[in-house]
């Protein structure tokens, strides 16, 4: 349960070493580093224009990548996810720098096949539209353009709907009475359209092109000097020899896989460039030297500056941060508790003062999500399956390796709260017995079965909630004591302390609490006056003294009264852990339930294979869902429950000057 102490660091060096103490303390990823400000002597230099283009670069090569996954796709297991990042060595990255040019001639060859593919496939569609428009004109004889002669004047078009010869023929005569010499040949038909030649002499050719219009004649899309079946032909051709570019495109792109790995060291060469550029435009610099100013964590801060001076013709000064400035938050926990740190990160980092409650907030987490999901089958696929991925996997990223490690904790936590409980796939055991062995067989619960005694289930949730609220409220306690503010403990923790447990005492003897839980409390009479003397003097106290500040006394006493009547707060915060029933019993009855629907065919093989199918199916389902709503809800109680009686959160996360790779992770040279 600690936050690591920072101190600052300072360093002054030569602009010739400029370039290796950055990659230096870039690798080590131990030092957050903070943007300077321009002054009289020293100035920043301007970097934007070196970031932006190797941003270019990178995402360049992100783009090349994405394109391979399309057409070039690595082939990978199911778990490659575990596998975490390629190692390369220092010497192979140098390589890298070397040929960083080729690198960039194989990303820009790869966008430009995928362009090139793109375009060819739009001009396989616009000619595959032209050959589809053209379709219906097969039967045309003459030029899609043709006009006419010196003597006649031509109309080829469509009418919108489906004519016969003799239709058409009436509609012209109903719309140009005068007409008498034109003739019409219908080259197709179908419910949309019908297309027509006409033709006339050229001293009717206006009449004739009114009369069309009038029936909603209109104009082929598709203008051509050949028949429609020569232009019909040479699309045919046309498309064939764009599938065969893109093919051809495609092809080349499947080779340019071998060059994947190439590709992901120059994403992350180039980003890490960037990062490093966007650092440097932070730094104050002279015309020989520069300064660098920042953050490192006091375990690390006396061999970084050794290793730089001995290294480099560099001064390095390390100080204590003032105690006016808020420096960045990096949490140190031990194996058991390190895992939940992405938990208070979610809800924020401990700002300067405040206690990292991370150790005792893990055992909680563990406890609480075990006892929502509370099946020891389930538990013990969740430790196995984490346990043998976090052994396989030894380089898997630190993020999924912590999630996976915090899952494995949860894991035996549910597997104890499941024999607890008796429960093993919910009743499996006896209903796999009784379906197939015609016998009566149950694993018997160690505590109790919650089924059978859900509201005895119930006021244990509460006890657990009580326990983790009142680990809260002494967190509190504990943090003002830290910082001496011993009146503070007293009015602010030690009189709700008095307050709520004097109003426990009083409730558990009561007929109400036997009448609800079914259990009897007697205490002797000095526990009950007891019981009285600690709730009235802590709710006198907390009307006097939670608004002590204030300096008129009535005021004091009507805020202390509303301060008072947060005791009801209290009661909603205990109700809350109601979930941890409600989540427990889910998983138990929907677990039941499975098992039954899977014995419905009885015994036999016939029943044995679709137990065995509902069973694989439906606990699968049963184990995620329940997995998932067991992380929201405990997640839940941490932050809304637990973190409200005491924590604030706040602070700044450290946030080292590093490698921001994603495929590669880079090693010293030994």
């Amino acid at each position: 349960m600690a936050v690591l102490q920072m101190q600052k660091i300072h360093i002054c060096a030569l602009n010739t070493d400029r370039k290796q103490i950055l990659e230096s303390l870039q690798r080590k990823g131990i030092v957050q580093i903070n943007a300077d400000q321009d002054t009289d002597i020293f100035h920043c230099t301007d970097t934007s224009a070196g970031c932006a283009k190797y941003e270019k670069f990178s995402h360049m090569a992100d783009q090349a990548l994405k394109i391979l996954d399309t057409y070039a796709p690595e082939k990978k297991g199911l778990l490659a996810s575990f596998e975490g990042k390629r190692e390369v060595g220092l010497a192979d990255y140098r390589v890298m720098e070397k040929n960083r040019g080729e690198a960039i001639e194989k990303a820009d060859r790869i966008g430009k096949l995928s362009r090139s593919i793109a375009e060819q496939k739009a001009n396989l569609t616009r000619t595959q539209v032209q050959y589809d428009q053209l379709m219906p004109w097969l039967g045309l004889d003459v030029p899609m353009n043709y006009a006419g002669t010196s003597t006649t004047r031509a109309f080829i078009g469509t009418l919108p709907a489906e004519y016969s010869l003799e239709q058409v023929m009436q509609m012209l005569a109903n719309a140009a009475p005068e007409l008498d010499a034109c003739s019409v040949e219908i080259i197709s038909a179908d419910t949309d359209q019908t297309c027509i030649f006409a033709v006339c002499p050229t001293d009717q050719a206006e009449q004739l092109d009114d009369a069309l219009r009038q029936c909603g004649f209109s104009r082929p899309s598709v203008h051509t000097s050949s028949t429609p079946e020569a232009y019909a032909d040479q699309l045919s051709s046309q498309m064939d020899e764009i599938r065969e570019q893109i093919d051809k495109a495609e092809a080349d792109l499947e080779k340019m896989g071998e060059h994947r790995r190439t590709l992901e060291l120059m994403r992350d060469y180039y980003k890490t460039r960037a990062e490093k550029y966007a650092v440097l435009g932070g730094l104050q610099q002279s015309r020989h030297t520069f300064f660098l100013n920042g953050y490192v964590p006091e375990k690390y801060a006396a061999d970084l500056s050794a290793e730089l001076q001995s290294s480099y013709d560099c001064v390095v000064e390390l100080e204590d941060v003032p105690e006016d400035e808020e420096a960045p938050v990096l949490l140190q926990n031990n194996k058991f508790a390190a895992p939940t740190e992405s938990v208070l990160s979610s809800f924020g980092m401990p700002h300067k003062g405040e206690i990292d409650p991370t150790s005792i907030m893990a055992f909680c987490y563990y406890f609480l999500f075990g006892l929502m999901l509370s099946d020891a089958a389930y538990g013990l696929i969740m430790t196995i399956g984490c346990f043998i991925l976090l052994r396989k996997y030894k380089n898997m990223e630190a993020g999924m390796k912590s999630m996976l490690t915090m899952f494995l904790y949860c894991g035996i936590s549910t597997t104890f709260w499941g024999i607890m409980f008796g429960s093993y796939f919910g009743d499996a055991p006896t209903v796999i017995a009784k379906t197939f062995f015609n016998k009566d067989f149950t694993v018997p619960a160690v505590w109790m079965t919650p089924l059978d005694n859900p509201m005895r289930m119930l006021i244990f949730c509460f006890l657990f909630g009580i326990i983790h609220l009142f680990l809260g409220l002494g967190l509190k306690g504990y943090s003002l004591l830290k910082d001496r503010k011993y009146m503070d403990c007293f009015c602010d923790v030690v009189l709700w302390f008095m307050l709520l447990v004097g109003l426990l005492l009083m409730l558990l003897p009561s007929d109400l609490f036997h009448s609800i839980a079914q259990m009897e409390f007697n205490f002797p009479p000095a526990v009950k006056l007891l019981a009285k003397i600690l709730t009235i003097a802590g709710a006198a106290g907390i009307i006097v003294f939670s608004k002590r500040e204030t300096k008129n006394f009535g005021v004091r006493l009507a805020l202390g009264a509303y301060e008072l009547y947060g005791a009801t707060g209290w009661l909603s915060d205990v109700l809350s852990y109601s979930r941890l029933l409600a989540l427990g019993l889910a998983t138990g009855v929907i677990a039941s339930v499975i098992n039954q629907m899977g014995s419905m065919m009885g015994g036999g093989v016939v029943g044995a294979i679709v137990f065995i199918l509902v069973f694989i199916l439906g606990h699968t389902l049963n184990l995620a869902i329940n997995v998932l709503g067991a992380y929201v809800h405990t997640n839940r109680l941490q932050f809304v429950e637990f973190f409200g009686k005491f924590y604030e959160g706040g602070g700044s996360a450290f946030k080292p000057f590093s490698t921001p790779t994603k495929y590669i992770k880079i090693t010293e040279d030994k």
